[in-house]
């Protein structure tokens, strides 16, 4: 695809998000698995159906705009997630794997908010108010997710130095 103008680098960006929560809805149930803590399992389980649903709010982002939904490969998550994954391998103790872990989904929230921000902006800028409204309420939720993950995180590192 040719970017000439931001209402294709918008699309392009969308196609690149598309192509990261559909890939994510594969690679979280992996995380899930490979948790340790219930606590955490718990919150990758939830995030999976939020994942899910993001994947069809951009649907509907598409059909506002009359593009059909397809995904653009988003090297940028897959490098993130190739990362985790190669951190998991290397790793040999429970605790240390949930650290691991939260801090890989935090990358992975990090990029989302970042993508979903600047889409809510692209989208307000070009006068996509319905796309402008959807794309804000996975911002929300993402942001949230980050949150949790970070409470998560603070929790069992105040509970180790207790």
């Amino acid at each position: 695809m040719s970017i000439s103008s931001l209402q294709d680098l918008f699309v392009h960006t969308l196609q690149d998000v598309y192509f990261a929560e559909n890939f994510l809805t594969k690679k979280i149930p992996v995380m899930s698995k490979a948790a340790n803590s219930k606590l955490l399992k718990n919150l990758f389980d939830a995030h999976l159906e939020e994942t899910r649903t993001h994947v069809k709010r951009l649907e509907e982002v598409f059909a506002s705009l009359g593009i059909k939904a397809e995904g653009e490969e988003c090297p940028a998550i897959e490098g993130i997630v190739s990362e985790a994954e190669e951190l998991l391998d290397e790793v040999d103790d429970a605790k240390t794997t949930d650290a691991a872990l939260i801090a890989s989904a935090q990358a992975v929230e990090h990029y989302e908010i970042t993508r979903y921000g600047t889409l809510v902006s692209w989208a307000t800028e070009l006068g996509h108010t319905e796309a402008a409204t959807i794309l804000r309420q996975t911002l929300a939720e993402e942001k949230e997710a980050d949150n949790k993950l970070l409470r998560l995180g603070e929790d069992r590192l105040n509970e180790k130095a207790a």
